[in-house]
């Protein structure tokens, strides 16, 4: 079966309810599932597909797809390593390449654009360290990509902005150049998320300036591209 079509078989059944001001559908699956967050509203709504880091669907990934449907955006979270039987890629980031998880992320746009409330045209991607590499891969299928601390491989799309820490021992912000580059001096990996550790040898601390700043200009950046 194609990514695409178990995507749709997981969202072929679902369950609608209030959720924070938004209205939720997850597909029931045996190994995993997909959520799909619109704002309340018949639509049609700009889109945003969501890419979890390497410790997978968390906390943080569904912080942000609220934060989306409070934009005004549908937000469909991918969750790429549960249905393949995995929780957690950190130590062995490529046991899920991220060519794999840009597959994902182009199946999930298919199956946005077969929604009658969703806006076909208007389909961005976020992703997050390991989901932001993949986000940079998939960046050509997509309106508006945002990729926060990815692993860059040098010139950063045009349609895409990214978002690093200069202290980023993990994915260093000098791999990442071109004009949507935007480098948190101090900062380190993850430092959005409500963290404060060391992970794999990885220093990881929120940064509540460079989380504020980043969180803006995310919004700004699909506001211009995709609307709301």
């Amino acid at each position: 079966m194609g990514a695409l079509s178990r995507l749709a078989a997981a969202l072929a059944i679902v369950a609608s309810l209030a959720l924070g001001g938004a209205a939720r559908a997850e597909g029931p699956s045996a190994t995993g599932g997909y959520e799909l967050l619109t704002p309340q509203g018949g639509g049609p709504f700009p889109a945003v597909v969501v890419m979890h880091g390497c410790d997978g669907v968390s906390a943080h990934t569904r912080a942000w797809a609220q934060r989306l449907v409070g934009w005004g955006y549908a937000a469909l979270i991918i969750d790429s390593f549960r249905p393949r039987g995995m929780s957690n890629v950190c130590s062995q980031p490529l046991n899920v390449p991220p060519l794999t998880r840009a597959g994902d992320a182009v199946a999930a746009k298919a199956y946005l654009q077969s929604l009658p409330n969703i806006a076909k045209a208007r389909i961005g991607l976020i992703g997050f360290s390991h989901g932001g590499w993949a986000a940079l891969t998939a960046a050509g299928s997509f309106t508006a990509v945002v990729a926060y601390y990815p692993w860059c491989s040098g010139q950063v799309p045009a349609n895409t902005l990214v978002l690093i820490g200069s202290a980023d021992d993990w994915t260093p912000s000098q791999r990442c150049s071109g004009g949507n580059v935007k480098v948190y001096s101090g900062a380190t990996h993850a430092f959005d998320a409500n963290v404060n550790a060391t992970y794999l040898g990885h220093r990881m601390v929120h940064d509540a300036g460079a989380a504020s700043d980043a969180e803006d200009r995310t919004r700004q950046f699909f506001a211009a591209r995709l609307g709301r």
